[in-house]
C-alpha cells in the first residue's frame, strides 16, 4: 500500500472541512476509489470538494465507516443519509439504513431509495412495508415504490415441529412443515421433509428466503444426520448441502449477513463452544472464532445489522454476546443475574432484544420477559405474565412490530409498543404435539395447500 493511500484527506463539504482517512474513503466508497485512482489533478490536491452533499449527510457517512451506529433519528438525517449512500457509492451506509428501518421511517426510505437509485435499500423498504399495515403502503408517495410494494409477497408464519426418521414412519402426514393462513384461521401444509431429514435437536434458519437444516438426531443413540437439507419456496424443492465439519446436535443455527452459522451445540453428549461458518456461494464450511465457553441450544437474535447470543455463567446469569464480523470475535455485551436465568428464546426489535425465559417460581405454563436495550446497556423487566402452554414465547418471531407465538391453543401475536407486549390478536393453534421452531418465509402465490391434519398427543 502507498503512503498515500494511508494519509488523512481534507474534504469540505457544505461549507465544513473534514479530515478523512484516506484508505478507508477507498475501501468503502466507490467515488472516492475512482477519484483517487484516476490520476486527475483533483486526486493529487490536499483538499476535495464536494459541493453536491450536505455536511450531515458527509459526518453520517464517516461515522457508519469507522464503525459507528449514528441514531438518524428526523427525515433530514435519513434523506441526507441516502443521498450520500447513492452519490458516494457507500454500500457499508446503504447496508446501516437498512438496518435502521422502522414502521416511522420506512416509507420515507422507500421512496428516497427508488429516487435516488438504491435498490437494496429500497427493496428492503418496500419489502418491510408489505409485511405492515395497509396505512404503510398508503404513506408512499412514489407511484412506482406503490406498484413495487404490492407486487411483492408478504412473509408467512412457518411452524415445523420435531420429527425424526423410523422405520413405519418415514410416510407419516405429520413429517410436514406448515403455514398460517391467516386470512381463513388455518394452518396448511407447505412441504414434506425429505425421508433422511431430521428435526429432532437440529439447527433451523432462513437465510434469502430458504430454509435450512442442520445437525439434528436419529435414533437411541443420537446419531448424528450428517447432510443438510435446503428447502426454497419459490421451486418448492428440496436439496442437500454439506455438514459442518464437526458432527453436532442441539445447535444454534442462524443465517446472517448472507452466511449460516452453526453455533455450539453437542456431540457425544458434550457441549462443544466451536462455531462455524456457511457460505451458500462457496459451498462450504469454515471454522470461526468460538464461543467463550460450551453450550447447547443458545438463543440467538439478530438486531441493528449485529448478530447476539445468550450464555449462562452460572445457570443464574444471562450473558449476552456479540459476534463481531470484522474481529473474529465473541464480544460481552451485557449480563443479568436473575434466578431460573436461562432463556428459551430471544427476539430482537429495533434497538431491543428480549429473552424469553421460565418462570417464575418453576411455573412452567408462564414465561417472564427482559428486554435489553442496546444503546443503553439497561434491562427492564416486561409488566405481566404471559402463557407459555407447552411452547407459546418459546418459539417467538418478530415480523414489523408484531410477535407471532404459537401453541396448540393458540396462536398469540402482540404488539410491541414502548418496549412492552401487548396482545393483539388470537389465530388457531398448531395441530401438532412436540417442540416447534418457527420462521418467516415468503411463499410464491398459488393454490393454497392442505389444512394440516391434527396428530395426538404422545
Amino acid at each position: 500500500m502507498s503512503p498515500d493511500s494511508v494519509a488523512p484527506v481534507q474534504v469540505w463539504v457544505g461549507g465544513q472541512l473534514f479530515q478523512a482517512d484516506r484508505g478507508l474513503l477507498v475501501k468503502h466508497c466507490g467515488f472516492f476509489r475512482g477519484l483517487f485512482r484516476s490520476g486527475m489533478r483533483e486526486a493529487r490536491e490536499a483538499e476535495v470538494h464536494l459541493g453536491a452533499l450536505s455536511a450531515g449527510g458527509f459526518n453520517t457517512t464517516l461515522r457508519v465507516l469507522r464503525g459507528e451506529r449514528p441514531a438518524l433519528v428526523d427525515a433530514e438525517e435519513l434523506l441526507q443519509a441516502v443521498e450520500c449512500a447513492a452519490f458516494l457509492q457507500a454500500p457499508m451506509l446503504a447496508h446501516f439504513l437498512e438496518y435502521c428501518l422502522t414502521t416511522e421511517n420506512c416509507a420515507l426510505l422507500c421512496d428516497a431509495a427508488a429516487a435516488f437509485g438504491l435498490h437494496e435499500v429500497f427493496h428492503s423498504a418496500a419489502l418491510f412495508i408489505r409485511d405492515g399495515t395497509r396505512e404503510l403502503a398508503a404513506e408512499l408517495v412514489l407511484p412506482e415504490a406503490r406498484a413495487y410494494v404490492a407486487a411483492l409477497r408478504p412473509s408467512r408464519y412457518v411452524a415445523l415441529s420435531t420429527h425424526t426418521p423410523a422405520p413405519g414412519f418415514l410416510e407419516d402426514a405429520s413429517r410436514t412443515m406448515c403455514y398460517l393462513d391467516e386470512e381463513e384461521n388455518t394452518w396448511r401444509t407447505l412441504a414434506t421433509l425429505p425421508l433422511e431429514a431430521s428435526t429432532l435437536l437440529a439447527g433451523v434458519a432462513t437465510l434469502g428466503n430458504k430454509l435450512y437444516i442442520v445437525g439434528g438426531v436419529r435414533g437411541a443413540n443420537k446419531e448424528v444426520v450428517e447432510l443438510g437439507f435446503c428447502y426454497d419456496p419459490d421451486g418448492g424443492t428440496w436439496c442437500e448441502f454439506p455438514s459442518p465439519h464437526q458432527p453436532r446436535y442441539d445447535v444454534a443455527l442462524a443465517g446472517f449477513d448472507g452466511r449460516l452459522y452453526a453455533i455450539g451445540g453437542e456431540f457425544q453428549r458434550t457441549p462443544m463452544s466451536s462455531v462455524e461458518l456457511y457460505d451458500p456461494t462457496a459451498g462450504c464450511w469454515s471454522f470461526v472464532a468460538h464461543l467463550p465457553q460450551p453450550a447447547a441450544g443458545v438463543p440467538c437474535a439478530q438486531a441493528c445489522g449485529r448478530l447476539f447470543v445468550c450464555l449462562w455463567r452460572p445457570a443464574d446469569t444471562t450473558a449476552v454476546m456479540e459476534y463481531v464480523t470484522q474481529d473474529d470475535a465473541w464480544l460481552p455485551v451485557a449480563e443479568l443475574r436473575r434466578p431460573q436465568s436461562y432463556g428459551h428464546c430471544m427476539v430482537a426489535h429495533r434497538d431491543s432484544l428480549y429473552v424469553v425465559r421460565n418462570g417464575p417460581s418453576d411455573d412452567f405454563l408462564h414465561c417472564a420477559i427482559d428486554c435489553l436495550n442496546l444503546v443503553t446497556g439497561q434491562w427492564t423487566a416486561l409488566p405481566g405474565q404471559f402463557v407459555n402452554s407447552k411452547g407459546a414465547l418459546f418459539t417467538a418471531v418478530v415480523r414489523g412490530d408484531t410477535v407471532y407465538t404459537v401453541n396448540r391453543m393458540f396462536t398469540l401475536l402482540y404488539t410491541i409498543e414502548g418496549g412492552t407486549w401487548r396482545l393483539l390478536r388470537e389465530k388457531a393453534g398448531f395441530p401438532r404435539p412436540g417442540s416447534l421452531q418457527t420462521f418467516l418465509l415468503r411463499l410464491p402465490a398459488g393454490p393454497l395447500g392442505p389444512v394440516a391434519s391434527a396428530t395426538p398427543e404422545l
